[in-house]
């Protein structure tokens, strides 16, 4: 169910507002896919905002996060709406296949990152940095799914010789690329700026820093070279299509505290509430009136009510202890009164 609900939620904006870009043709060199020049004009920067109202359409672009003691809803960085569509209307189809084919990669990195202790969701970088494929080249000489360079493949402990080349090891080069992502986090302390350095060098990340005066990505990305920003928005993007919603890894360091207190902020309001499954087309403003919530704390708790309760016809309902009993009590009359203004207002 929760996978519906996001897949939901990924293809709402293509209903809610034209592309506000065009997806570029990647090139391909050997055994590259998603992959492009720096020396093209970038014509989907992401910086692009859609036509309609962003402050009205950014919410439906939303992703859900389910904690033990409740539900936080975050958002998609308003900057990558338009990346994120023309992405997935370029690249959609080759991200669903590789959901089948790529299982048994996902699974190998999935463990080794956690060995690593690593989110596991940077697996998505060798989607981008190789589509997955061993032996996959650059013309600037990196090599392997992770598209190591040779010096720093050595200096993670990798042999590269022309008899033989650990780079194109699948599992060898996982552990490199755990131990240098591990390295860049303890330089940024944030994913953005890690999969930035990734791709262009932590020079590029510290000139970008010291010209922006930020470490905030949204801010320094300007002063990137073009490739490296494009490099972490395909990391977001691809990160989207795979789980259908966001992560640690695809948030900056303030964008993440930011959540983390809103998760901390529930925890404790939840704390003496209670759960229940309702059915029926229950409208938000009629049980608030009649449990006498204010509409900032039923929102907190009940994250999307009404758009979710009409998609699915169901919803966890939660309510402090003393509210959720008001509830249960006035069930019928909550519904029936719902069911009327629905009917009134001639929705079908």
């Amino acid at each position: 169910m929760v996978k519906k609900i996001l897949a939901g939620v990924i293809g709402l904006p293509f209903l809610c507002f034209a592309l506000a870009g065009r997806a570029e043709n990647g090139y391909y060199e050997r055994n590259f896919v998603i992959s492009d020049t720096s020396d093209k004009k970038d014509t989907l920067t992401g910086e692009a905002v859609p036509a309609s109202d962003p402050k009205k359409e950014f919410s439906e672009f939303s992703f859900t996060s389910y904690l033990p003691h409740g539900t936080v809803e975050s958002q998609l960085n308003p900057q990558m709406i338009s990346f994120v569509q023309g992405y997935i209307k370029q690249y959609g189809k080759k991200m669903e296949e590789m959901r089948d084919w790529g299982r048994p990669y996902f699974d190998m990195m999935d463990k080794i990152l956690t060995q690593h202790d690593l989110p596991k969701e940077l697996k998505y970088l060798a989607v981008i940095e190789s589509y997955l494929k061993t032996n996959a080249r650059s013309r600037t000489g990196a090599v392997g799914p992770w598209q190591f360079m040779p010096a720093t493949a050595k200096n993670m402990g990798l042999r590269v010789s022309k008899k033989y080349d650990e780079r194109k090891d699948f599992a060898k080069s996982t552990h490199a690329a755990s131990k240098y992502l591990t390295n860049l986090y303890s330089m940024y302390g944030d994913w953005l700026l890690v999969i930035a350095a990734y791709n262009g060098g932590p020079g590029k990340v510290d000139a970008a820093i010291r010209k922006s005066g930020s470490r905030d990505f949204w801010t320094l990305q300007k002063y990137l070279p073009a490739e490296s920003q494009k490099h972490v928005k395909k990391f977001i993007a691809t990160h989207y299509m795979m789980e259908g919603q966001g992560s640690i890894t695809t948030a900056t360091k303030k964008e993440e505290t930011k959540e983390s207190l809103a998760n901390t902020s529930v925890a404790a309001e939840t704390t003496g509430s209670k759960t229940q499954s309702i059915n029926g087309r229950y409208n938000s403003f009629v049980i608030m009136k009649h449990i006498s919530i204010d509409i900032a704390s039923f929102n907190r708790l009940n994250p999307n009510f009404d758009k979710l309760i009409a998609f699915n016809g169901s919803y966890e309902l939660r309510l402090p202890n003393d509210k959720m009993d008001i509830f249960l009590a006035k069930k019928p009359v909550i519904l029936d009164e719902s069911m009327q203004l629905l009917l009134n207002s001639g929705t079908n």
